[in-house]
């Protein structure tokens, strides 16, 4: 009988310490929550930090970006802007080029802090993204051949023709919403929209759907097009950054509204997007 008691004495001192390190260990789980807060850092702090404003931008798309064939460097009235913002910051800025439609995945890795590269709300609506405000409205006009021999003026005239866009631009967004509504013979995609117009050029298409200040920079540069005065629709150009990185977004807005108020802003659309 003595044993058994031992035996019993035993188990039940032995289920007590179980027990209370059992307890201590749930106990313990919470302080391990302060550290895990931590591995979120500041959006600005990380830019500051580091010195440096990695920009992500396609260089396809003058006026807003484009590779000097020249220099080799990116240029623009996106480039300028940025150059400013980050000087105005305190920090250097870096451009990291990429083709347009690895722009959000880019972001998303973390490849650059922001995209500044003629984007709009619409375009970037399905990444897990947050916005700067608006720094330039911009029109989608048609594009035609120069002496326009299909008499497309409006998005009317564009029934019964083969047109041609940016694969994941506002400009296919746009086009898509407008073909039900107007009929076009085909909607013809391009990675760019530089390849629809040479496609226009040749006679391939009939029409393209593209941003104004960009229509406009290859009618300049080639007399082979023209562009229609009525614009279809329009929308404001942003910064897109990762969802979590409100500092770095309020501190762009304050930097941008302030190259608005000095005339900095006024100068660079002159410079880049005034047509003449």
């Amino acid at each position: 009988m003595a044993g058994r008691i031992k035996w019993t004495t035993l188990m039940l001192t032995l289920l007590a310490v179980v027990g209370t390190a059992a307890l201590a260990g749930c106990a313990a789980e919470p302080a391990d929550e302060p550290a895990a807060a931590t591995d979120t850092e500041d959006a600005l702090a990380r830019v500051q930090d580091r010195g440096t404003l990695i920009v992500g931008t396609a260089p396809f798309y003058a006026p807003f970006e484009s590779t000097n064939e020249q220099t080799k460097e990116i240029e623009g009235f996106d480039v300028d802007l940025m150059t400013e913002i980050a000087s105005r910051m305190g920090v250097e800025v870096e451009f990291m080029p990429s083709e347009w439609q690895g722009l959000l995945g880019g972001l998303e890795k973390g490849d650059f802090d922001v995209i500044v590269s003629a984007m709009t709300e619409k375009e970037a609506a399905e990444g897990n993204v947050e916005f700067s405000q608006v720094y330039y409205d911009l029109p989608d006009v048609i594009i035609v051949a120069s002496g326009n021999p299909k008499g497309i003026d409006a998005k009317g005239d564009l029934a019964g023709m083969v047109v041609g866009v940016q694969t994941g631009s506002g400009a296919e967004m746009l086009a898509e919403e407008l073909d039900p509504e107007v009929g076009f013979t085909e909607l013809r995609k391009y990675e760019l929209t530089q390849d629809a117009m040479n496609d226009l050029k040749a006679g391939r298409i009939d029409a393209v759907i593209a941003g104004h200040a960009f229509a406009i920079e290859q009618s300049k540069v080639d007399p082979s097009f023209e562009v229609s005065d009525q614009p279809l629709e329009t929308s404001g150009l942003v910064g897109v950054f990762k969802n979590g990185s409100g500092s770095l977004v309020d501190e762009f807005d304050t930097q941008l509204e302030a190259i608005k108020a000095d005339g900095t802003y006024d100068a660079l659309v002159k410079k880049w997007l005034t047509i003449e």
